[in-house]
């Protein structure tokens, strides 16, 4: 077993960890290689942070897949990590029910091309009855985008809506992410210090750390490095020491 992961508290594992996967296209321009072949190797940090989450029993993974940014890319990156993906999610089905893994996903799902949003149906529903960590998606999905939406899906289903009915919790059940906790902890891999768009109403009291390595070199070991970094931290919630 790795010693890090032998110094993780089991008492204070975070429920929730969201992470935006950053750097593959770099990490392949640095070998001389095209963009697609750093997002074909980030694949394998995805498997291994997936396995390692299922191993310590954290109940929630979100991966920051595809931004509705990400379309404003070149047509060729685009259609290969559309192909890249429907390849993966297939591939993967094997490997989320041997670790009991189930898979969800967020984001304005009807944007991806027919077949690749087939094969996220097959596999959500394949890995359906899996009880441990739930994998979740964020595919063509935005913060902006998401609060957006619910403010539209309100309006539309609400005609005369009290304004004094709106609190926290009915928004929220108007998100992409209404089955699922707020995020405890947020990574970022490739040295940048942005949320870039994610997760924005629900990153609000989320721990944040940021990694320098690319996601392709992102391992269990950095993985378990955040979390022993989450473990030191105070959760205040807008509340003082003497009060926790």
């Amino acid at each position: 077993m790795s010693d890090l992961k032998e110094k993780i508290d089991p008492g204070k594992i975070p429920s929730h960890i969201a992470i935006i996967m950053d750097g593959n296209g770099r990490w392949a321009k640095e070998k001389g290689e095209d963009r697609i072949f750093g997002h074909q190797n980030g694949v394998r940090s995805v498997r291994n942070c997936s396995e390692a989450c299922a191993e310590l029993g954290i109940k929630h993974l979100t991966l920051y897949a595809f931004s509705t940014e990400n379309w404003n890319r070149p047509k060729n990156e685009v259609n290969a990590l559309m192909q890249l993906l429907v390849k993966t999610i297939s591939s993967e089905i094997k490997t989320l029910n041997d670790n009991n893994i189930s898979l969800h996903a967020i984001g304005n799902l009807e944007q991806l091309p027919q077949d690749c949003f087939k094969e996220l149906q097959d596999a959500i529903f394949n890995t359906s009855k899996n009880s441990g960590l739930q994998l979740i998606l964020a595919l063509s999905y935005s913060g902006r985008w998401d609060i957006l939406n619910a403010v539209k899906k309100i309006l539309a289903q609400n005609e005369q809506i009290s304004p004094g009915k709106i609190d926290d919790a009915f928004f929220k059940s108007y998100l992409a992410t209404a089955a699922f906790p707020d995020p405890e902890m947020l990574i970022r891999t490739s040295g940048e210090h942005r949320i870039s768009n994610f997760l924005l109403w629900e990153l609000a009291y989320t721990e944040l750390y940021f990694c320098d390595k690319m996601w392709p070199d992102f391992e269990k070991e950095d993985l378990y490095k955040a979390i022993l970094d989450y473990q030191q931290r105070e959760r205040r919630f807008g509340k003082t020491s003497e009060q926790i």
